[in-house]
């Protein structure tokens, strides 16, 4: 038997975080790579995998022949999850797109709000957005994992319906923690977004926008709060 291919480590994450035997619901699949490795693997019985684009579609059609799962992977061309009936995705990946416009995929799926559904989300940008709607429409943050790629870190969050406690500013920012948590990458993570708040805080600093004022007193709360969290982190790694 052929040796399957291999995932990125971005996508390996994600696959990861999948239950055996969960109906999946790939979103913005792209070339496909994810629901067939699932299905292929045994991990998943079946899949749905959506795409805005029928060529990247053509492609998952085409690895999915290739690798003999094409009657388990059904390909559908639709904005988000337009076209999965809810029963269809106990489980919903959505990787490789911006913060906002997973929100906005989550957002026109009414039925994304339900029991029984969980979300495996990895922005590529505006993760703190992600984490924002998530946290102020009722969902639950579960999990966050961070996984290195070339130079970049990237953040996996892991959520389902359900109440949690609000998130802070600075957990907007950077995600809860806890002494229990193992995540090696944590430390260049809390550095990263802090620099970047540093920066975001800076470039307002004379702006005499109301507007730019507001936003500035965010970045500057919740610079404070992950400066903090860095101390905390330090303190728990002793």
């Amino acid at each position: 038997m052929k040796r399957l291919f291999s995932l990125s480590s971005r996508l390996q994450t994600v696959a990861d975080l999948v239950p055996p035997g969960a109906a999946l619901a790939d979103v913005g699949t792209d070339h496909g790579q994810l629901p067939v490795w699932l299905v292929r693997k045994g991990i998943v019985s079946q899949a749905v995998a959506t795409d805005l684009r029928p060529g990247p579609l053509s492609r998952g059609q085409a690895l999915a022949q290739r690798w003999e799962v094409a009657d388990r992977v059904a390909f559908r061309l639709c904005d988000g999850l337009s076209a999965v009936s809810p029963e269809e995705a106990e489980v919903v990946t959505i990787a490789g797109m911006g913060g906002e416009t997973i929100a906005d995929i989550l957002a026109a799926a009414s039925w994304s709000r339900d029991a029984g559904h969980r979300f495996i989300l990895q922005a590529m940008s505006g993760v703190e957005g992600l984490r924002r709607y998530l946290s102020g429409n009722g969902y639950a943050i579960l999990r966050e994992v961070l996984v290195q790629e070339g130079g970049t870190l990237y953040v996996i969050l892991l959520a389902e319906p359900g109440k949690a406690e609000p998130l802070s500013e600075g957990e907007i920012w950077v995600g809860q923690q806890s002494p229990q948590m193992d995540s090696p990458l944590r430390r260049p993570y809390l550095e990263q977004e802090f620099q970047k708040l540093l920066r975001a805080a800076e470039g307002l600093r004379h702006s005499q926008r109301p507007e730019d004022r507001l936003k500035l007193e965010g970045f500057e709360r919740a610079a404070q709060e992950v400066a903090q969290m860095k101390k905390e982190w330090e303190q728990w790694l002793v």
